[in-house]
């Protein structure tokens, strides 16, 4: 593939993942978005019907794995490369999935910062950007 037409991919795919983060709200069951921008240091948790809170971070990060994935593709255009990135989100996204039902189940995990973080990595594209980065670097060690 010709590399403007990579380049111009792939910033169709970024403005992709703005899109997403920015017009998020109406599509997905998040009640933490509230939360989150209220003063949440002094406020229990809302109510989450949490079968319908991790489908919709299950949908969300499908979303944004899929671009993610196919932007690290035209970046490096190394099929390893994409199969690793797939182990590594769907790996991460049960791992941190896990996480989160235990900081939102149990009161005694419950902490609000690392609820905070734990739900950005799953529903932000955080993983592409240290992904990118790692696989750049590695490419320069060779």
């Amino acid at each position: 593939m010709k590399k403007s037409i990579s380049i111009i991919l792939i910033v169709i795919l970024l403005a992709v993942l703005v899109a997403v983060r920015a017009f998020v709200e109406p599509f997905f069951y998040d009640p933490l978005i509230a939360y989150f921008k209220s003063d949440s240091l002094t406020k229990t948790l809302p109510t989450i019907d949490l079968g319908n809170y991790f489908w919709n971070i299950f949908l969300r990060y499908t979303l944004n794995s899929i671009v993610s994935l196919a932007i690290i593709y035209l970046i490096f255009q190394n099929i390893k490369t994409l199969f690793f990135s797939i182990k590594f989100f769907v790996i991460l996204f049960i791992g941190l999935c896990l996480v989160l039902f235990l900081l939102l189940n149990f009161e005694a995990l419950a902490n609000n910062l690392l609820i905070f973080y734990v739900r950005r990595f799953l529903i932000q594209p955080l993983f592409l950007f240290i992904l990118a980065f790692a696989f750049y670097y590695q490419k320069l060690q060779k």
